[in-house]
């Protein structure tokens, strides 16, 4: 177990219990970045191995994206409630599990049903890893510690696609998810030998698990209608499901404003800017979500590319951001959020449109660079541009001790923005049930989709022209510009409540 010698609030960066906590959470968060970041460049894999058709396809991915965000408020709150390094060594032994029974899958049901039990360990881990930094260190190492745990991850990001892609084309695609059980097998016992025990003191109440599960049956009975309506029609398993989700949703609005102790309790939207920057935040990842689930599936099945040449060929997106995400929040502070959220998603809406270009001829050297690059570039662009200012401003909307609270409501909006993308587009786009497995097919839809992703991003841009301003607490550490940097591309990363730690 940890030394109990140890200051579990005051520990230093450079001391040996700092650098064991700073390499435990990285290990926690990269498993569940990197299935978020590889797996859809395994997809066309899973479906030609398995025989599935798309449906099952956005399932895999949505699975996951479904428990992760219904539960992931949830998750926070055991962990300051119960010990926030013993739900994150539940949530890695968990995630691990999972990853095994994907693995070994024998069929999509499995593999979907396997998803969404990561989901369910990612939910665990996820508001862990860096809330366990923030517990563990003293206040002035605090923001050095951060910067680790947000640089190796974002390392980890762009050597994902790679690693993920080689597994896909060498060993194969069980191997992207088999290999979180050796990253699991190093953190669990480093964390209980090494990282100090912290929970907040001041938390108590009861959970709302009533209102973690009403979230999550509305969203998965939404996502069935919209996945399954290309195939079966307006059925009335459709129909239903459309129907049910839309009540329960609503249920759920009734039950939070009614609890004493809500998931999301309504009185944070009484911000305005809260308000509109997680509408923007809604616009932004949706079309994220969208443009990296087809963008890997065109790639390899139009293009022509190899799963690993596909993870490269999106690579400068991740390195954009890893390099200058916080140089980008600092300028939001100067400048204010207003135009950081307003020409971000514009631009890249451009490097959307940008993808289009791609086609049969873009896998070769010079294809790559004159239809691919220009695009991913301007995407990243794009991105470097708005994520830590969007980041920054959620935080500074609200009061500090609710930080935590509203990064985790950012947080979770973003993950349910990108799982209800990637059921809309293909019904929305005219995609069939067997459309990746015609790359003629594939690229028609691909080309009808992109400008609907970037049209949710102008969406957004105007949306944030009309509605954000620079908050009052914009400048403060609300949030630190490293914060910003990690996962950005799949989901805000999640800044814990600094207080009673």
């Amino acid at each position: 177990m940890a030394d109990s010698s140890v200051d579990p609030t005051n520990i230093r960066v450079a001391s040996p219990t700092g650098r064991w906590v700073v390499l435990t959470t990285v290990l926690g968060s990269s498993m569940a970045m990197l299935d978020s970041t590889v797996i859809n460049v395994a997809l066309p894999r899973i479906g030609e191995d398995l025989g599935t058709g798309l449906a099952a396809l956005q399932w895999t991915v949505n699975a996951y994206m479904l428990t992760l965000a219904g539960l992931i408020l949830l998750g926070g709150a055991l962990g300051d409630r119960y010990g926030r390094r013993r739900v994150f060594v539940i949530g890695v032994v968990w995630f691990a599990a999972a990853s095994l029974l994907c693995g070994i899958a024998p069929n999509a049901d499995v593999l979907i049903a396997a998803r969404a039990l990561q989901g369910v360990g990612g939910a665990l881990l996820t508001p862990g890893s860096l809330a366990l930094i923030q517990a563990s260190f003293h206040p002035d190492d605090r923001a050095r510690a951060v910067g680790l745990w947000s640089g190796l991850g974002g390392v980890g990001a762009a050597v994902g696609p790679f690693v993920g892609g080689w597994l896909v084309d060498g060993p194969g695609w069980r191997w992207v998810f088999l290999l979180n059980l050796p990253l699991a097998a190093i953190c669990v016992p480093v964390a209980l030998r090494h990282v100090p025990e912290s929970r907040d003191p001041y938390e108590h109440g009861r959970f709302d698990v009533l209102g973690a599960a009403l979230a999550a049956l509305a969203l998965a009975l939404v996502t069935y209608a919209l996945i399954e309506a290309p195939g079966s029609g307006a059925s009335t398993a459709v129909i239903g499901a459309a129907v049910g989700g839309l009540v329960l949703g609503a249920a759920f609005v009734q039950v939070e404003r009614r609890r004493a102790d809500p998931m999301l309790p309504p009185s944070v939207f009484a911000s305005r800017q809260f308000t509109a920057v997680n509408v923007v935040t809604l616009c932004v990842y949706a079309a994220l979500g969208g443009f990296f689930f087809l963008s890997a599936i065109q790639l390899q099945v139009v293009a022509g590319y190899s799963a690993l040449g596909a993870g490269a060929a999106l690579l400068p997106t991740t390195v954009l951001m890893l390099l200058f995400s916080a140089s980008s929040g600092e300028l939001g502070r100067r400048i204010g959020p207003r135009i950081p959220l307003t020409a971000g998603p514009l631009i890249a809406a451009a490097g959307m449109l940008l993808m289009m270009r791609v086609g049969p001829g873009s896998s070769s050297v010079s294809g790559y660079l004159a239809d691919v690059f220009p695009a991913v570039a301007v995407l990243g662009v794009g991105l470097v541009t708005l994520v830590a200012p969007l980041t920054a401003t959620v935080l500074a909307s609200v009061e500090t001790e609710r930080a935590g609270l509203a990064s985790g409501i950012n947080n979770a909006a973003a993950r349910a923005a990108g799982l209800i993308a990637v059921a809309a587009l293909p019904l929305l786009a005219g995609m069939g049930p067997e459309a990746y497995r015609d790359a003629g097919e594939f690229a028609a839809t691909f080309r009808r989709a992109m400008p609907m992703c970037a049209g949710l991003l102008v969406l957004g841009a105007l949306i944030a022209w009309a509605t954000v301003r620079t908050p009052p607490a914009a400048g403060k550490e609300a949030c630190r510009p490293e914060c910003t940097m990690h996962c950005g591309v799949t989901s805000p990363p999640l800044e814990p409540t600094p207080d009673h730690v």
